[in-house]
């Protein structure tokens, strides 16, 4: 019997053969932590091992300052200053400090992640890294404290569950929405512990934040990680900025063609129609077309998964197509995954057109995943936004968002309620 590609990134990480639900301790590649929980690891790390410990390797240990950037209070600012003097006293290099975006997204452009690399952070959605074949996975602050040490951590072998994507999607369509379609298929626990491997011609001729978004809510059906190896373009990015090694990684780290799944699940996009998730969960999930014309206060485009360059221009061509002008009344804010992304926006003319059309347009950050950012929502208002969660309160106490794509965002914003994108892309 063939294996899976989780098995086989498992067992060069472990160094031998393993078995589907074996515990097995992995060498880690990366060990990341963000502004958000870094500095309770540095703390943990010297209180257990001496404030003279050394880790493991500093060349295999991240930064990466996202959450709260710049920061809007004196605790995050000395929580910064704790994982800046650490990173200064070991000689880690790898700092994206407040100025370069989300932390997933900097260190696949940074090319310090490869396919079959295991990699921990201290970000629920670390596993959107599986875009690239890495297994990568979200842990507490003490699983990456205690990697520091040794550079070794301990999993569970997950079965794998195998979903092949073919079609393509109509205008106004896109893989926004055949995730949101998924999601709520699946339900909150359809993938318990599951890795998941996205295969298919669709899958083939996706871009890279098409892979990221098709990963970025596996995390909301309980999933363990997803995985795409790189082809096409997406391969060529990678080797640009990873090096070689990813070519020879990729033939012999995917999934052989008798590999055991747990189930294979097939979805045809040709049809799919823009899909939305309903307060108050990722899985509430409806047509646009059925929620069309509930009013919306605030509207927020970016995030880890619908922040970069392709999904933004994305709703530049819907805002474009619809006037150039959002409703007076509809607060819009798009926010760049990373300082790449920004630039292009800025180069490209996009940034402008959005600041001439009444949006505005942040710096790079995790921006409204969360109330702990500019833009949180007041009680009794509504939100759109491409944020990967909902739950009630997530973006402010007492407020409900809807969760949809990039274009039903902005066709949203440009109306003042709930729009179908079909309606300006034809």
């Amino acid at each position: 019997m063939g294996k899976t590609a989780i098995m086989k990134i498992m067992e060069r990480a472990a160094g031998r053969e393993v078995r589907v639900g074996e515990r097995v301790w992995c060498k880690v590649d990366l060990a990341s932590a963000r502004d958000f929980g870094g500095a309770n690891c540095v703390l943990q790390f010297e209180k257990e091992m001496g404030p003279e410990a050394r880790v493991w390797d500093p060349e295999k240990v991240a930064f990466t300052f996202d959450l709260q950037a710049p920061s809007h209070s004196e605790k995050v600012s000395n929580n910064q200053k704790i994982i800046r003097e650490f990173a200064k006293r070991q000689g880690i290099r790898h700092v994206f400090d407040i100025n370069h975006g989300i932390g997933q997204h900097v260190m696949l452009e940074a090319g310090l992640i490869k396919p079959g690399d295991v990699v921990l952070g201290t970000d629920s959605h670390m596993n959107l890294l599986g875009a690239m074949g890495a297994f990568a996975t979200g842990v507490g602050n003490s699983e990456v404290a205690a990697a520091y040490v040794n550079g070794t951590s301990w999993f569970r072998v997950p079965q794998t569950l195998k979903i092949e994507i073919t079609g393509r999607f109509a205008p106004g369509v896109s893989m926004r929405d055949l995730l949101t379609r998924i999601v709520g298929d699946l339900g909150a626990g359809g993938m318990d512990f599951l890795a998941v491997e996205f295969t298919g011609e669709t899958i083939d001729r996706a871009n890279l934040a098409e892979r990221i978004t098709l990963c970025s809510m596996v995390t909301e059906m309980s999933g363990k990680v997803p995985l795409i190896m790189p082809s096409g373009e997406v391969l060529d990015w990678m080797t640009e900025r990873a090096g070689a090694e990813v070519i020879e990684r990729v033939k012999t780290l995917s999934a052989d063609p008798d590999a055991e799944y747990i189930r294979v699940l097939h979805y045809d996009v040709t049809d799919l129609e823009p899909m939305a998730s309903c307060p108050d969960a990722p899985d509430n999930v409806k047509p646009v077309r059925e929620i069309a014309g509930t009013h919306v206060d605030q509207v927020h485009i970016g995030s880890c998964s619908n922040g970069r360059y392709e999904d933004i221009e994305a709703a530049w061509k819907v805002l474009k197509a619809a006037g150039g002008k959002v409703d007076p009344g509809t607060r819009v804010i798009i926010t760049p995954s990373t300082t790449e992304v920004q630039l292009a926006c800025v180069k490209n003319g996009l940034a402008a057109d959005f600041l001439e059309a009444g949006i505005v347009f942040t710096n790079p950050t995790c921006a409204l995943c969360t109330a702990e950012h500019y833009g949180a929502l007041p009680a009794g208002d509504v939100g759109v936004a491409t944020n990967n969660r909902n739950f009630i309160g997530k973006v402010g106490k007492g407020s409900h968002t809807y969760l949809m794509s990039p274009m039903a965002a902005m066709a949203t914003a440009v109306r003042g309620v709930i729009t179908d994108p079909r309606e300006f892309i034809q």
